[in-house]
């Protein structure tokens, strides 16, 4: 009996992306601290899966991160800072971001969308943070929690699988405006990975899990 293919979802690795082959998982997977991987038996799951959070499929049992923040991590963290976060019902599903002041919370941006995936939320967050602070002549730190949204600002590129229809070209039109506001422009800007395990949840969580 032949033996049925997998496929490989590789959120934090060399090439984040799909993979048939766990030979070709593997090149991405090694030497890559802390890779995130896991196989599934459809395209359909992981298509999906690569356009959620690979914290959806790794949450360990019993594990709650910290109610309050340490004084070693009140040390660590870039307060003067904006966070950033996506949140989505279902993958794809209803998703909305936002941006808020990372020391007290404070709004300071929203959107919402009919249809989208959280990757694609996170990518549009720091975006918008990135050009709301380029408007303004300011160069304040970001703090996000998502990887992938970080690699594809750097790339300047979105990655998704999440299909074209009437629902979401409002929202490939955004993702096109972005990717054109990120290869015309530079910015001082840091982008800062937020430390969930050690600090918590990012302070622009929606708080939903």
């Amino acid at each position: 009996m032949a033996k049925k293919n997998k496929y490989y979802v590789v959120w934090a690795g060399n090439t984040p992306g799909i993979y048939e082959s766990w030979n070709d998982c593997q090149l991405q997977i090694k030497g890559y601290p802390n890779a995130k991987y896991k196989a599934f038996k459809t395209l359909a799951e992981a298509e999906a899966a690569y356009d959620g959070s690979y914290v959806d499929y790794f949450e360990k049992k019993g594990k709650k991160t910290p109610a309050t923040i340490s004084p070693e991590a009140m040390k660590e963290i870039v307060w003067d800072s904006i966070s950033v976060d996506a949140a989505c019902s279902g993958n794809p599903g209803v998703m909305e971001y936002q941006g808020v002041d990372t020391k007290n919370k404070a709004q300071i941006f929203y959107q919402k969308f009919e249809l989208g995936t959280n990757n694609i939320g996170e990518f549009l967050a720091l975006v918008h943070a990135l050009a709301m602070f380029k408007n303004a002549g300011k160069d304040t730190p970001i703090y996000t929690d998502s990887r992938t949204a970080m690699a594809w600002v750097r790339n300047r590129k979105v990655k998704t699988q999440l299909k074209r229809t009437a629902k979401t070209a409002k929202l490939y039109e955004l993702i096109a405006r972005a990717e054109t506001w990120l290869q015309n422009n530079t910015y001082n800007n840091k982008i800062l990975k937020w430390n969930t395990e050690e600090w918590g949840e990012i302070p622009a969580d929606f708080g939903r899990k």
